[in-house]
Formats: C-alpha cells, sequence, structure tokens
C-alpha cells in the first residue's frame, strides 16, 4: 500500500507516561494520528513497553473487556483489550498472574469531569516474555530516556520546547526516575 507507514513504538517509563498529559495531532484530518507528548518531549503515537502482569479483570459487561496492570520499576500502565484487540484480549484471559509481557500499542487518553488526563495503552499485541528481556527493555528505556532528557535540557528540538512551555518539568526528577530503574536492576541480581 502506497504511502502506509506505521509509527514508531517508544519506549517511555510508566511514571513518564503517567505525567503525560498533552495531545495533538499533526494536520487537520480527524483520521490523523493522534500523539501524546511527555514531559521529556517524546512524541508518543504507539508505544513499546516490558514489565509484569499484575493484575488482570475483566470489566465488560456486554461482552469481555480486559484490563491490566503492567509494571515497571517506575511505576504501571494500565491496558485494555476488547473486541478490537481479540488476541491482546485472549492473551489476558489466559495469562497466569504474575507474567513477565512485550507490549506493542497506542496511547490513549481520557480526561476526567474534574480534568485530570488519564493514560492508557490499547494493545496491539501482548507477548509472554523472560527476565532478561524485561531487563534489556529497562536498561534501553533508560538509555533512550536520558537522551531526550539532554535533548530536552539543551532545546535542541521542537517537541522539547513545547514540552518545556506545558509541563513544569524538573529534569533531575527525570534522571532520577532513571536511576531507581537501574537500581532496581541490580536488586534483582
Amino acid at each position: 500500500m502506497a504511502g502506509f507507514f506505521r509509527e514508531v513504538a517508544r519506549r517511555v517509563f510508566a511514571q513518564e507516561l503517567k505525567d503525560s498529559n498533552l495531545t495533538s495531532r499533526d494536520e487537520s484530518d480527524q483520521y490523523a494520528p493522534q500523539y501524546l507528548l511527555t514531559p521529556t518531549g517524546a512524541k508518543v503515537n504507539r508505544i513499546f513497553l516490558v514489565g509484569t502482569l499484575i493484575e488482570k479483570e475483566d470489566i465488560g459487561t456486554d461482552s469481555e473487556y480486559w484490563r491490566g496492570r503492567v509494571s515497571d520499576p517506575t511505576g504501571s500502565f494500565l491496558v485494555y483489550a476488547g473486541q478490537y484487540q481479540p488476541e491482546a484480549a485472549q492473551f489476558l484471559a489466559e495469562c497466569e498472574l504474575p507474567a513477565f509481557v512485550a507490549v506493542v500499542g497506542k496511547t490513549s487518553t481520557y480526561t476526567t469531569d474534574d480534568g485530570n488526563v488519564l493514560t492508557s495503552i490499547r494493545p496491539e499485541s501482548i507477548q509472554p516474555v523472560d527476565e532478561l528481556t524485561r531487563d534489556l527493555w529497562v536498561l534501553d528505556t533508560a538509555k533512550q530516556t536520558l537522551e531526550r532528557i539532554n535533548a530536552f535540557e539543551k532545546q535542541e528540538e521542537p517537541n522539547a520546547k513545547l514540552a518545556k512551555e506545558h509541563y513544569t518539568t524538573d529534569s533531575a526528577f527525570y534522571r532520577s526516575m532513571v536511576q531507581k530503574a537501574l537500581e532496581s536492576l541490580r536488586e534483582n541480581v
């Protein structure tokens, strides 16, 4: 198909995704991809995460609709899968807890009545992985987060400028978050 491409799945820790609340579209077209801009300047449409699936629940009323909580060293991600994500929903239905999982999905935001923005992920796929895969994801995500923080501090990219205008980003906080994630790997040895 000419002109079709998939957005790159970004690596972002749970804490940074939870702190994100600025969404935008590149075009005025309602079908253009929606992006979530994180406090360190990551422009996320799709996300790749690896962590521990610690909770799952069928919250559907008329049909199965699964909610799962995937934990990384900085917090947790909520994933929701139903009839439009049948493979992911089936995985959640059959998976034994706890389990290391890799998730690729689209970010989604919901604004509550009191103005809070909640972020979640609609999984395109969920796969079982091992502890080594999770550890390598933490290392890669830490490296990419530190690169974004450095670019953010130097204001090298338009996304960094926009993030600085919208968020009161404390880069030391996110450096500390990365440090905490890396220290968690040492604790598991």
